[in-house]
């Protein structure tokens, strides 16, 4: 006998847990705080900081461009991307030749 009033408080607990976090019911702590205002949270933003000291670039030694022509002549563009050099537009309204195209393009020694 006293087990069954035990087990019926039990699963009456369970349910009134349950149907609270479903929201099938309220219970009377939510209740009772329901209408409370909760103060709003301070939103802290971080402050930039100057840098204690200021950072120099280091000079670094004169790079010298030594530019080596990618291909050596039309013929080279040709066996190395297996296509075949084409002129701009531009190239042929200036009425260059294919070799100075190249070069102009590519700087080549052609």
């Amino acid at each position: 006998m006293m087990d069954d009033k035990f087990y019926e408080d039990l699963s009456r607990h369970i349910n009134d847990a349950f149907n609270v976090a479903f929201g099938r019911k309220q219970d009377s702590y939510s209740e009772k705080y329901k209408k409370t205002p909760q103060p709003k949270a301070k939103v802290i933003k971080p402050k930039l900081e100057k840098p204690m000291m200021q950072v120099q670039p280091i000079p670094s030694a004169p790079v010298e461009h030594t530019t080596t022509p990618l291909y050596e002549s039309i013929e080279d563009y040709t066996a190395k991307t297996g296509k075949r050099f084409r002129m701009t537009k531009d190239q042929k309204q200036r009425e260059l030749s294919r070799e100075q195209a190249f070069n102009e393009t590519y700087g080549g020694t052609n």
